[in-house]
């Protein structure tokens, strides 16, 4: 069982009706949920001190779920520092959907990390294209989201380790939406869907992809094929 933070803005909640009626305690709250039968979680939000990441509670922390949308520029340059030096020390790292904007990835990858996309809720279909890999583990040939934001290619990342999934939506577009990573001794696992105002984070088979990529992200001995 390892230790795992979730980290969200906790803001689209607080302030958007629509948001706060899908996820009424937090996305970082359903995430937790999704993850407590084989976890141990905490999580932090981006107004508490320190944005909740302590040196003690990272210390502690052997993977990191992180969520952001709206704020990326508010996370503090000595937080995002020390979140780093986890990492490359071992810590796993999984970044959710808009979190492909936050510092902290933008600085492992080396990269703007943008991309194409179109606020649509149009249906998205994630095609398994590595289904030995332990993050697929118990996904079926694909997973079907009926409503989502389309993230679309080109997407400004470094080619990934392992790639897991690649989306297509209603509208022809592909994206690589589950990219492998290392750091350092870190994993770090980019999972595209989700949303502040769309359920895809009560989707059974997407809670059983998250809890696969904190098995996999967390510091434990792994082998080369792992990715």
């Amino acid at each position: 069982m390892s230790t795992v933070t979730v980290w969200n803005e906790f803001r689209h909640e607080r302030e958007d009706d629509d948001a706060a009626a899908v996820y009424p305690d937090g996305i970082h709250a359903t995430i937790a949920d999704a993850l407590a039968d084989d976890h141990e979680v905490r999580t932090a939000t981006l107004d508490e001190p320190e944005h909740g990441l302590s040196d003690d509670v990272l210390a502690e922390t052997d993977v990191l779920c992180w969520w952001g949308h709206v704020a990326h520029d508010e996370v503090s340059d000595a937080v995002v520092d020390r979140v780093h030096e986890r990492v490359l020390d071992g810590m796993g790292l999984v970044v959710l959907h808009s979190g492909h904007f936050a510092k902290i990835f933008r600085r492992l990858m080396g990269t703007e990390c943008d991309l194409q996309w179109r606020e649509d809720g149009e249906t998205e279909r994630l095609w398994v294209v590595d289904p030995g890999h332990p993050i697929a583990d118990g996904v079926g040939e694909s997973i079907e989201l009926a409503r989502t934001e389309m993230y679309g290619e080109p997407f400004d990342v470094p080619e990934p380790d392992r790639l897991v999934f690649v989306s297509w939506f209603a509208g022809g577009e592909v994206f690589r939406s589950g990219c492998c990573y290392r750091r350092g001794k870190g994993h770090i696992f980019y999972f595209r869907p989700g949303h502040e105002t769309y359920p895809i984070y009560h989707e059974p088979e997407v809670q059983q992809v998250l809890r696969n990529a904190v098995s996999w992200a967390a510091p434990v001995t792994k082998s080369v094929t792992e990715g």
